[in-house]
């Protein structure tokens, strides 16, 4: 019987990565590795660049989140160059960055992380997918989730120039600002994005809520973690997933640290292990215990669970009635449970469409007042925003020319690596005992990070940029003629 199983590469995730299971000599887990094989590069060649061209770099670091990147990237540019941006600019960047969230997590639920639950953990590998989700709900539904985020990502085109990597963000301001053309449409879009929300809800209860295997699996102890949870929070301590003050509980949820983004280095550290390239922050003031959770352990928690966990509530009222619904199955605040990052994520859509009508009920929304243009020199800025994937931070120093001489990145992933990897190790332990080890078990293994919607493209970055690649030439009978590979042993 062997005693090593690798995972490689783990599936429905951005980027790369790849699990090690050890077995002991009774076929029992004795040790779990989650290893992001890569190199992150971002900080180290953004030096030497002129400071406004961040916002249009640090998207490239993602394909697949480059919308909170750009606006983490200028409200660093706002700190750096001392400059407050008009609340009409401040409107127009939070419904960019919501639209964003609002379409990304409803990438995850239907195409990355709800195939386990739709379609089901130990289903055929072949089915998992979106395919499967589309089987099990229908083809209309299928067209209504390919609509609506059409539509909430026209609105980042719109405003934002582009797509996939915006460039409307300026120091101080925005490029552009809404048409009343652009408004009617959105409000649409918003109106739309609520119904949206409300009919993934229903979904996740009647599939989900409804099968007693599945929330055996949600509220078991396979996928439970006991740590400390923060997110951004407004003046209420209500969710925020633009601007506020960065506010951690502990795992019973008292209010542990409440805090500036610019004081971030004074609560965050980071570990360092040689078998990965990504590194492992932790609460400074309770320090690195290693891999454990616990109220001793500085292990922290970001991302849709997190936030809702660190906040005392939702700021609309339908997301605030759908987070009480959550909390009240779960037993109370704050919930432990791994898998319910995927509840807590549609309580995040709902959030998203509802604060996206807001936003663009608000007549300041139109103002042409859009920019400050900064005057001061350039020096320090520290810009936070929430990502899809859970708190990012981005940090710049600069000469007095505006030249980045130094900059560090905390991606939202990253933020959640340690727990990760603990989440990895124990859903192991508890789903592989005596050696039997199948897909479906090995599928409910990968659920673990998976819930956590990790982004490995963001988190770390391969110098000088090597994919691994293997391509097979068959002839008509199936028989491979000739293999070629780069970077791939064998």
């Amino acid at each position: 019987m062997s005693k090593r199983i690798t995972i490689d590469p783990i599936t429905r995730l951005e980027g790369h990565g790849k699990i090690e299971i050890f077995l002991d000599d009774s076929g029992n887990v004795s040790n779990a590795y989650f290893q992001v094989p890569e190199l992150r590069g971002f900080e180290k060649f953004s030096e030497g660049r002129m400071a406004e061209e961040m916002p249009r770099i640090t998207p490239k670091i993602c394909g697949v989140c480059p919308t909170t990147h750009h606006m983490a990237s200028t409200k660093t540019l706002d700190d750096l160059f001392h400059v407050d941006p008009p609340r009409p600019a401040k409107l127009i960047r939070e419904l960019i960055n919501t639209a964003f969230i609002f379409e990304d997590h409803a990438l995850h639920f239907y195409f990355l992380g709800g195939p386990d639950f739709v379609v089901g953990p130990d289903a055929p590998a072949a089915e998992r997918n979106i395919l499967g989700v589309i089987a099990k709900v229908g083809l209309e539904i299928g067209g209504q989730v390919i609509d609506i985020r059409k539509r909430a990502r026209n609105i980042i085109t719109e405003l934002g120039g582009r797509v996939i990597h915006p460039v409307c963000g300026l120091p101080g301001g925005v490029s552009r600002g809404l048409t009343e053309e652009n408004r009617e449409e959105f409000r649409k879009t918003a109106a739309d994005a609520v119904e949206f929300a409300k009919f993934s809800l229903q979904l996740f209860e009647d599939v989900v809520l409804k099968n007693k295997t599945y929330v055996d699996l949600i509220v078991g102890d396979v996928y439970k973690h006991e740590t400390y949870y923060m997110g951004l929070v407004d003046e209420n301590n209500k969710v925020n997933l633009y601007d506020g003050q960065l506010r951690v509980v502990t795992p019973t949820g008292e209010e542990f640290a409440k805090f500036e983004a610019k004081d971030y280095l004074d609560h965050i550290s980071e570990h360092v292990e040689p078998w990965s390239y990504v590194k492992f922050p932790f609460l400074k003031k309770v320090g690195w215990k290693g891999f454990v959770d616990g109220p001793d352990s500085g292990v922290f928690r970001v991302a849709p669970l997190a936030r809702l966990n660190a906040s005392e509530g939702m700021a609309t009222p339908q997301a605030q009635a759908a987070h009480d619904k959550m909390y009240e199955t779960l037993g109370g605040k704050p919930a432990h449970n791994t898998l319910a990052y995927h509840w807590a994520r549609l309580v995040e859509i709902l959030y998203a469409g509802e604060r996206m009508v807001e936003l663009l009920e608000d007549d300041d929304i139109m103002s042409d007042n859009i920019r400050t243009l900064p005057t001061e020199t350039p020096t320090e800025g520290i810009g936070v925003v929430e990502a899809p994937r859970g708190t990012l931070f981005h940090h710049y120093k600069t000469d007095e020319r505006g030249v980045i001489t130094q900059a560090n990145l905390i991606v939202a992933t990253v933020c959640n690596a340690a727990a990760i990897c603990m989440s990895v190790e124990r859903a192991a332990k508890g789903l592989i005992k005596d050696g039997v080890v199948n897909d479906g078990l090995l599928n409910m293994v990968e659920m673990a990070f998976r819930a956590y919607d990790p982004c490995f493209g963001c988190a770390t970055h391969s110098m000088p940029g090597q994919m691994p690649l293997v391509v097979e030439i068959k002839d008509p009978e199936g028989n491979i003629v000739e293999r070629l590979s780069q970077f791939v042993d064998g």
